[in-house]
């Protein structure tokens, strides 16, 4: 008997904080997966990682990634980014990724498939001394979560999709890998979702489903809105990854707390429930 084809799972973005079990709200979602995210180093011990593992168990939820954040002032928007965000600002750099090495480790150790991380605003002239420094930089954390048997994935949308696939292609380590954010090529003016699966689509693991509309002045992050009322059309976007016969999570994000954040994961999860209906290949 031929064994069924593995298909998208939608889960939830998952925050680690200290004596709190982070997944507790993706059970009651009725969601099977999550990715969890972590912005405080403090965090990143043996201890805390075993005490994730036992929150996992307890859950039953199926770890997608790890998301791992780091030190140092970060402006969101595509103004002051550049000089503050990533891997890029060479004052923040050799901290991160130092820091980025411990989050792969503890990604390792709660038994993550990924770590994930925004890169920053890599620049788009590959003649730039700040490309190949950058390139550099991501190379010693991918080369560490490649000894570590793990994945690194980009966080898409700073960086141009050009200039991430020049980046995947020049670093050339065979667990590179793309976890596309359908919002953030809009909210920082870089593009579309649709249009950046065209250009590194092979190499999307999984997905940060969130949606948003363009900046209205040059110095200003672009608005994030509920999944389904911006511009990213996710209807083509569930086209084009069964198109790539894409298998990867379906990661619900929605940058804000409190009740409505709830309603939203919610009135996403039906929406791309019934996206993947109208689009699952017949068995």
């Amino acid at each position: 008997m031929t064994a069924p084809k593995k298909t998208m799972e939608i889960g939830v973005l998952a925050m680690l904080r200290k004596n709190e079990d982070p997944f507790k709200a993706i059970k009651e979602y009725g969601l099977k997966t999550a990715q969890l995210q972590n912005w405080d180093m403090t965090n990143l011990t043996a201890e805390c990682a075993d005490q994730v593992r036992k929150y996992l168990k307890k859950s039953g939820i199926r770890l997608a990634a790890f998301w791992g954040g780091y030190t140092g002032r970060i402006v969101w928007n595509s103004y002051g980014g550049p000089v503050t965000c990533g891997l890029v600002p060479r004052d923040l750099r050799a901290r991160r990724v130092e820091e980025l090495k411990k989050g792969a480790e503890f990604a390792a150790r709660i038994g993550a498939p990924a770590l994930i991380t925004h890169c920053g605003f890599i620049p788009e002239n590959p003649m730039d001394p700040l490309y190949a420094e950058t390139v550099n930089a991501i190379y010693d954390v991918a080369i560490h979560c490649h000894k570590l048997g793990i994945g690194f994935w980009f966080e898409s949308g700073q960086e141009t999709p050009l200039t991430l696939l020049r980046t995947i292609e020049d670093i050339c380590l065979p667990n590179l890998g793309v976890n596309l954010d359908t919002a953030n090529l809009i909210l920082y003016g870089r593009g579309n979702p649709v249009d950046a699966l065209d250009v590194f689509g092979p190499y999307v693991r999984n997905l940060h489903v969130k949606d948003g509309v363009f900046p209205a002045c040059s110095k200003v992050l672009g608005k994030e809105v509920p999944v389904g009322e911006g511009k990213a059309d996710f209807d083509k976007i569930i086209r084009k990854l069964y198109e790539l016969n894409f298998t990867g999570e379906l990661i619900i994000e929605r940058e804000i707390s409190g009740p409505q954040q709830v309603k939203d994961i919610l009135k996403a999860k039906a929406y791309l429930e019934k996206l993947l209906k109208k689009y699952q290949p017949a068995k």
